[in-house]
């Protein structure tokens, strides 16, 4: 399995022969609005794809939505839709989505309305997990959508976490199946008001303690409300002990997982 971060919540995943884009915003840096209204209200995002993204997405076969209403630009924008709608790519997602991404004009692959449970996905199988995308107030106004957990044959098992805060109901699912990689939001999103929408420094740290896995962090540095810094997060874990099973690569980067090593080091 190979994990390419681009930007933000935005990574392509191959497992063995699909390669799968993940959440695609795909707009210029600053195209789209800001996210607070203090700190200068900066546009986002705050940096451009990396070089060579262009060729990488080329060679997708299929998306993966975690969710895309409501405004959530950061993991689904116009430029995204744009670019899925004129090359046709498979669009997969929840029954909830459905419908929303039928009207933008893209060719929708949706999940069976199994809640929760295990249902065909390309050569294996899917899992969806409930994502809490802020508490209180602010919960009000966002969209939860959900995360999934992979499992393909020969291939390491993924959790993708979609945008979430470490609620009681992902603590469980993590402990309870061990999922040999865990990719999670760590930017600690937040708005002028209310708390974080998705996981910082220290929810990342519990998590890394909850699995025997390793753990890939993203959704740092290309949004105006997201305030963790790869480097703030590293040290994080690093004075917990947990930096050895830490991936957090930078935009462009790709990361590598073999079955046979994962289950090796968790013995």
């Amino acid at each position: 399995m190979k994990i390419t971060q681009l930007r933000n919540a935005t990574i392509i995943v191959d497992l063995g022969p699909h390669r799968i884009l993940v959440d695609p915003m795909l707009a210029p840096q600053g195209a789209l609005p800001p996210l607070r209204f203090g700190g200068g209200r900066a546009r986002n995002p705050t940096v451009e794809l990396p070089f060579g993204a262009d060729a990488l997405l080329e060679t997708v076969t299929h998306c993966l939505i975690t969710h895309c209403q409501k405004g959530h630009f950061d993991h689904l924008d116009r430029a995204g839709k744009r670019w899925l709608r004129e090359r046709g790519i498979p669009v997969i997602c929840t029954p909830h989505d459905a419908d929303y991404l039928r009207g933008r004009g893209l060719n929708v692959q949706p999940l069976g309305s199994s809640a929760h449970a295990p249902q065909p996905f390309l050569d294996g199988q899917v899992t969806t997990v409930p994502c809490r995308h802020g508490r209180g107030a602010v919960a009000l106004l966002m969209e939860h959508g959900v995360g999934y957990y992979i499992e393909m044959p020969g291939e390491p098992t993924l959790y993708l976490s979609g945008d979430t805060l470490l609620t009681p109901r992902v603590r469980e699912f993590v402990a309870g199946r061990q999922p040999d990689v865990c990719l999670v939001p760590a930017g600690g999103a937040r708005f002028d008001l209310g708390s974080e929408i998705i996981m910082d420094e220290q929810d990342v740290v519990d998590l890394l303690r909850l699995t025997q896995g390793q753990v890939v962090a993203n959704h740092l540095e290309a949004l105006s409300h997201c305030p963790v810094t790869r480097t703030g997060l590293a040290q994080a874990a690093a004075q917990a002990g947990m930096q050895a099973r830490l991936h957090v690569p930078a935009d462009g980067e790709t990361l590598v997982f073999h079955e046979e090593e994962l289950l090796m080091a968790m013995e």
